[in-house]
């Protein structure tokens, strides 16, 4: 979508005349030396084709080796089938090269905001790495530290804790031991802890001070197996206070326990991970994944980045405990790539825990890869054009006319080297400057958000699509490939069929392109629900040649270039009073680009007529709004004017037009909320009981039988 191009139609025509007259003398020669016509081809080829002709596919990616009538990939390197021989293949490779770095803290400060409230601002160094082999030896002594401890080769251990170097290396020792690990989500509630330790048969647990202080502390009598605590912290050294029978340790003194023992060495059959999901509709499940089901899905996202190899620096900060990113993270370790760790409070120079006038991490780190999920993008897109309306006149005529000038040669397949350098230059350093690659997953991300990012960040924004249950592997559009809305084609491990869906109306034999529910299929399938066989039944199934697929309830249509575009989820569908059926997650994907919106959740009621809205609002924008009508008060009580309601959803009713919802769609009713969704106030499901009296009494519906899909940055 273009932006508005407000100035004078005369200048307007003459600017367009000098950059036709430029574009003209220079693109002979541009066109030759950048290869332009060849990205053009690229993108437009086909680029999946069904196996057996018919619209319901399956449908394989055209690139595979050997065509798409052979074997799905499955391996990346040779006799590296397993994630041990991973970590093996890069120390071998690249000993010497940076693996795993951290910023030093130099000091720390509590800063007083203006509404009494006390943020921790942080001052850091530069970046400390571990090399490849000491990153290697370090998870060998901590395995057999662990090995010591009692931890035994196919038994179940757990990690509760941010990501950070000291995750990856108490990752890496599990796989080198064949310890199965356990993955917990430093965000979940204490029941939804202890659920997944104790279904697991927790003995020993890898945490962080912080967390065993703030959430671990109050469950310990709920977990009665647990043993062995190991925090990754190195102070302090004696932990008093704990219920008899459980020992506390510091990762340094179970790395000096270890002994040379024998290791049994991993099959690729064997689990590596059980990865238990956010829980944000119900108890979390576990996810039961193979070593070769991880090393099939790294496979198959590698291929989709061009030119990947030890140049590469990627800023980890994502929650390892989730599937995209610890894929993301073995992809950069089999490539020799090194990984600067960050965290959602350090990213940017802007960040909420960086300190004024010091550096964000990606200032500091110079990433070239990154993986996002829409809401930090979504957050980029909003805090940029709001800069940009504050701009001069003069500023923002000449940033919206390149941005609509890049937008018109992206279409054509062609580069903008001059806007990049001139205009975008400060945008594009928001992460660095360096970055050559940006992968979205997680969530659908906006065509407008998605467009923004490619325009501004200078790089190519890849989407994918993929689910715990395919080790985050499904497709990814490939890096030359500028359409907006679609996550790409298969990969080379996966491929993906159509099931029809009657009640919602979705065929695979619908025109123009096929419909239906995507089954993804490949080795990279996991081998499902961890002891909940009634779910494995219903998600998962194996064909007549062996091979393994999962349901995956969302709605997806195929274009005839093979390339994938996800349009609704069963489960997200609710049928209003009238008939209509309305997509809760489209219904907030559109709106959360509205800049009144930090978050949403969107809530039908089958007995309604209408849809309503939860919302977080922007802070900065709805204080303006306020003091433009004359209102005072605390932050709270802005929220829970009614006046300000009501100008908030006339507000969004505007952008849901503008972004072409229907009328059914729109929000009749909304409530703001002062309490921001973060990973502070913890999941959406925890957020939300907080409001769930509140709600129900404000619009007297039937809240228990909700459910809503939020994105958020966990």
């Amino acid at each position: 979508m273009k932006l508005k191009e407000d100035m004078n139609p005369l200048l307007l025509q003459v600017f367009r005349s000098v950059v036709w007259v430029c574009s003209f003398i220079t693109f002979l020669p541009w066109y030759f030396l950048s290869g332009a016509g060849t990205n053009l081809d690229r993108a437009r080829r086909v680029k999946a084709r069904s196996v057996s002709g018919r619209p319901a596919g399956p449908y394989r990616a055209t690139n595979q080796v050997g065509g798409i009538h052979q074997k799905l990939v499955w391996s990346l390197h040779l006799g590296v089938d397993t994630l041990d021989k991973v970590m093996v293949h890069g120390a071998t490779r690249f000993p010497e090269r940076d693996c795993l770095g951290t910023r030093e803290v130099l000091n720390e400060e509590d800063e007083l905001q203006p509404n009494g409230k006390v943020f921790k601002k942080v001052i850091l160094g530069e970046y400390q790495w571990m090399s490849y082999e000491e990153t290697y030896q370090a998870a060998v002594c901590f395995g057999s530290g662990l090995a010591a401890l009692g931890q035994r080769p196919q038994c179940n251990i757990a990690i509760f804790c941010e990501t950070r170097a000291e995750w990856m290396i108490a990752a890496q020792a599990c796989f080198i031991y064949n310890f199965p690990l356990v993955t917990l989500y430093s965000t979940l509630g204490g029941a939804a802890i202890a659920h997944g330790l104790n279904e697991t048969e927790i003995t020993h647990i890898i945490t962080s001070k912080d967390l065993l202080h703030s959430r671990l502390m109050a469950i310990l009598l709920e977990v009665p197996r647990l043993q062995h605590i190991i925090v990754v912290d190195s102070k302090p050294t004696s932990w008093p206070g704990f219920p008899r029978g459980i020992m506390v340790h510091n990762l340094v003194a179970v790395q000096e326990l270890g002994v040379a023992v024998a290791r049994r060495q991993p099959l690729p059959s064997d689990i590596a991970v059980i990865m238990y999901t956010s829980g944000s509709t119900g108890i979390p499940k576990g996810v039961m994944i193979s070593h070769s089901n991880i090393i099939a899905g790294i496979t198959g996202m590698a291929e989709r980045i061009p030119d990947l190899d030890e140049t590469d620096t990627y800023i980890g900060y994502l929650p390892l405990a989730h599937v995209l990113e610890l894929s993301a993270e073995m992809v950069c370790i089999s490539h020799g790539c090194r990984i600067g760790y960050s965290s959602p409070q350090t990213l940017a120079d802007q960040s909420t825990k960086i300190k004024k006038g010091s550096k964000g991490d990606t200032s500091v780190l110079k990433p070239t890869l990154m993986a996002a999920v829409p809401e930090i993008m979504d957050r980029i897109y909003k805090n940029v054009m709001t800069k940009v309306e504050e701009m001069s006149s003069v500023q923002r005529t000449l940033f919206v006319l390149a941005y609509n000038y890049k937008m018109e040669q992206m279409t054509k397949g062609y580069r903008t080297p001059l806007c990049d350098s001139l205009v975008f230059r400060k945008v594009r350093s928001l992460l660095g400057g360096h970055m050559r690659v940006l992968l979205s997953g997680g969530a659908p991300l906006s065509a407008a958000t998605q467009r923004f990012m490619n325009i501004c960040l200078c790089c190519p924004v890849g989407q994918g699509y993929g689910l715990t249950e395919t080790c985050g592997a499904g497709t990814i559009s490939e890096m030359w490939d500028y359409s907006t809305g679609r996550v790409g084609a298969p990969l080379v491990c996966s491929e993906i069929t159509l099931k029809n869906w009657e009640e919602g109306g979705y065929y695979s034999t619908d025109k123009p392109n096929p419909r239906g529910e995507i089954v993804i299929g490949g080795p990279n399938v996991t081998m499902g629900y961890y002891k909940n066989e009634v779910k494995n039944r219903e998600d998962f199934f194996v064909d007549s040649n062996g091979q393994r697929w999962f349901c995956t309830g969302d709605i997806g249509e195929l274009h005839p270039d093979g390339c994938l575009k996800i349009i609704d989820r069963k489960k997200d569908l609710v049928k209003l009073q009238a008939g209509e059926y309305v997509s809760l997650g489209k219904v907030e994907a559109m709106l959360k680009n509205c800049p009144f919106v930090d978050n949403i959740c969107a809530y039908a009621n089958s007995d309604q007529s209408y849809v309503i809205g939860f919302v977080v609002p922007n802070q900065k924008q709805l204080t303006v709004l306020a003091e433009q009508r004359g209102l005072r008060g605390s932050w709270e009580e802005i929220c829970n004017n009614p006046d300000m309601e009501r100008d908030v959803l006339r507000i969004i009713t505007e952008a849901a037009l503008s972004a072409k919802l229907e009328r059914f769609e729109i929000p009749k009713k909304i409530r703001l909320s002062a309490e921001p969704w973060t990973p502070e106030t913890g999941l959406v499901t925890d957020a939300f009981k907080l409001k769930r009296k509140e709600l129900k009494s404000h619009y007297q519906d039937d809240i228990e039988r909700m459910f809503f899909w939020v994105c958020v940055l966990l």
